[in-house]
C-alpha cells in the first residue's frame, strides 16, 4: 500500500511539473496614448485611484500578472479571466471615435458595480483591496452614470 501511495504521489508531481510547460501568455499590450479612457476623459482622481484598484487587473492592458498567474492550473483560470474582462471592458481601449458605444460601456460599468456583480467574488477574496464598500459602489455608479448621459446627450 505504502508503495503504491508513493507511486501515485510521484504520478502526481510529475504531472503537476508537465503542466508548467502549457502556461499560457500573460501580456500586457501596450496601451495606446489618447487611445485609453484616462488619457481621453480621465475620471476624478477618487473614481480613478478605485477603478485602478478594483478594475485595472481584468479590464486594463496594465494587468498585474500575481505570483499564481503563473503556476498551472492557477495561471489558465486567472489568463482566460483577463482575456474575457478585457473583451468585455478594456480602459486601455476605449471607443472614443464611438460615443453611443461609450455611453453604453459606462451604463455597463454602473450596473454591473450596481449589482455588486464586479467585482467578483473570486477576485476580491485574494486581492482585499479590491472589496468595495457601498459608498464606494456609488461613486463609481454616479460617475458612470453621468458619464454615459454625457456620451449620449442626454442629462442626468
Amino acid at each position: 500500500m505504502k508503495k503504491k501511495l508513493k507511486w501515485i504521489g510521484l504520478a502526481a508531481v510529475a504531472i503537476f511539473m508537465l503542466l508548467q510547460l502549457a502556461n499560457p501568455d500573460r501580456t500586457n499590450p501596450p496601451v495606446v496614448p489618447g487611445h485609453d479612457l484616462f488619457s481621453v476623459q480621465p475620471p476624478p482622481p477618487k473614481v480613478a485611484a478605485l477603478l485602478r484598484t478594483a478594475c485595472f487587473d481584468c479590464h486594463s492592458q496594465e494587468t498585474r500578472w500575481p505570483w499564481y498567474s503563473r503556476v498551472a492550473p492557477m495561471a489558465w483560470l486567472v489568463a482566460n479571466d483577463v482575456k474575457e474582462g478585457r473583451a468585455k471592458l478594456n480602459f486601455s481601449d476605449w471607443p472614443i471615435t464611438d460615443p453611443a458605444k461609450a455611453a453604453r460601456k459606462f451604463g455597463n460599468i454602473s450596473d454591473v458595480v450596481d449589482s455588486s456583480e464586479m467585482p467578483p467574488k473570486k477576485y476580491t477574496l485574494i486581492h482585499g483591496d479590491a472589496e468595495l464598500s457601498d459608498a464606494q459602489r456609488k461613486v463609481i455608479v454616479d460617475w458612470a452614470e453621468a458619464q454615459s448621459a454625457a456620451a449620449s446627450g442626454t442629462t442626468k
